[in-house]
C-alpha cells in the first residue's frame, strides 16, 4: 500500500528514486513508496528536479505545486504535492 498524508493544503508521498535508469515511469509500491525510476544522474541536485517534474506531470499539477521535503541526497524521499487529495492521487496513479 502506498504510503501517502493529507492534510488541508495537500499531500505528501513517499518516494523511492532510481537514478541514471533507461526511461522515467514508476515501477510500482516498494515497503510503501512510489518507486520512481529517473533518466537523470543523482548529482546536484538533478534527481531532485527530475522527480518533481515528472510527479508534477504524471499528477497534472504545475512543477511549484511539487517538492522534495525531506531526503534530498538519499534515494528515499517525501515529496510535498499541493492542491492535490490522497484520493486524486491514487486515481492518477490507479492503486
Amino acid at each position: 500500500m502506498l504510503d501517502i498524508k493529507e492534510d488541508s493544503d495537500g499531500v505528501s508521498i513517499k518516494i523511492r528514486v532510481q537514478p541514471r535508469a533507461a526511461k522515467n515511469q514508476v515501477a510500482g509500491v516498494m515497503d510503501g513508496a512510489l518507486k520512481v525510476r529517473l533518466t537523470a544522474p543523482p548529482v546536484d541536485g538533478a534527481a531532485n528536479k527530475a522527480c518533481c517534474a515528472f510527479i508534477a506531470e504524471l499528477l497534472g499539477v504545475a512543477r511549484g505545486q511539487v517538492a522534495v521535503c525531506n531526503g534530498h541526497t538519499g534515494r528515499n524521499k517525501m515529496v510535498r504535492v499541493e492542491g492535490v487529495s490522497a484520493w486524486q492521487v491514487l486515481d492518477k496513479l490507479n492503486y
